[in-house]
């Protein structure tokens, strides 16, 4: 028997409706989460504004969401991890744990993965921007009762900048630089401060965006629009950082990172963006590492116990929290980066 849920879904781009989507009973394994916050991310404004990204568009309405907090309200048969009542955040990712990667150890890379508010496979796999849902009960992670909603929707993002963490080796006592302070490269400067980084320098071209990360641990910032000289006292003598982590995207802060980076440094691009040139020379003289990365697996669950523990503060991150009957307006406020770095959806 099945019923149905208010849901924010995404027909082409700028067509954000508030509609109802169907919600089938937990079946066994599974449990039904009532949604209580829910993040947008970048890939969720790509939908809005362009109807896709890259070579992926959207084919049918789909939900939208995936950085998504709530309270179990029922559970099928032979669940125990949780139980109703339990404050969860939901991982999105679901693997198919049958394919090449998946049997290989490389579940973030599987072949049948479901990742929720995704248009990569048809039809698209909805979203987490409903009133409810239903997961397995591994995507269902317990948060605790003392910590917020608002600040579980930030476990998938974290993980993602964990993840990146992991690429880049130990980043203890070492100097970090990072470009792109949207969200994600907030959330590395946090990471990477709790996993010692020794100096953290990060570049962006808005004055909110750089103001935020000095706030949460950055040591220096530079605003590389207004002075798009500054790095070059860090390109001296082959550079100066030991790791960098690249989250904007974009050709020339890639190519700044390059030229900043000592030899035999390590840079892990997070952003993604469209082609562009890159200096083979240069990586290849100065021996330099680059490294990609991609989504995350056993790095949720390790989110979540940061932020139970409050041992990652992501509270300076959050902007505004608006009602999701009023999503549009909350996605504009998403897109303006004068204005916010974070917004997330109230469903109760």
């Amino acid at each position: 028997m099945s019923s149905h849920v208010k849901a924010v879904v995404i027909h082409s781009a700028h067509d954000l409706r508030f509609g109802e989507v169907p919600l089938a009973a937990p079946g066994p394994g599974e449990v039904e989460v009532t949604v209580t916050r829910g993040g947008i991310c970048g890939s969720d404004l790509h939908y809005y504004h362009d109807g896709g990204f890259g070579t992926v568009r959207l084919k049918e309405p789909m939900v939208l969401g995936h950085e998504i907090a709530g309270t179990v309200s029922a559970i099928g048969a032979g669940v125990t991890s949780v139980k109703p009542g339990d404050k969860v955040a939901v991982n999105p990712s679901l693997a198919c744990r049958a394919c090449r990667y998946c049997l290989e150890g490389l579940p973030a890379h599987c072949l049948n993965m479901r990742f929720y508010g995704s248009a990569m496979r048809f039809p698209h796999v909805q979203g987490g921007f409903r009133e409810k849902l239903v997961c397995t009960a591994e995507q269902a992670v317990p948060t605790g009762d003392a910590t917020p909603a608002d600040i579980a929707a930030f476990a998938e993002p974290l993980a993602v900048c964990l993840h990146a963490i992991r690429r880049a080796g130990s980043v203890a006592g070492r100097r970090v630089l990072v470009t792109g302070c949207g969200p994600i490269g907030a959330l590395t400067i946090l990471a990477a401060r709790h996993a010692g980084a020794r100096e953290i320098v990060v570049t962006d071209i808005a004055a909110s965006a750089l103001a935020i990360a000095m706030k949460i641990g950055a040591d220096a910032a530079i605003n590389s629009k207004d002075a798009p000289d500054a790095l070059e006292p860090y390109k001296l003598d082959k550079g100066y950082f030991d790791v960098a982590f690249e989250a904007s995207g974009n050709g020339r802060a890639l190519a700044d990172a390059i030229a900043c980076v000592a030899p035999r440094g390590r840079i892990v691009q997070i952003g993604m963006g469209g082609e562009v040139p890159v200096p083979l020379g240069q990586i290849a003289a100065k021996e330099i590492e680059l490294a990609g990365t991609f989504r995350f697996f056993e790095e949720f669950n390790w989110a979540v116990d940061l932020l139970a523990k409050r041992d990652i503060d992501v509270a300076p991150l959050l902007s505004a929290t608006l009602p999701f009957t009023n999503a549009r307006s909350a996605f504009e406020l998403a897109s303006d980066r004068s204005r916010a770095m974070k917004v997330q959806l109230a469903f109760d």
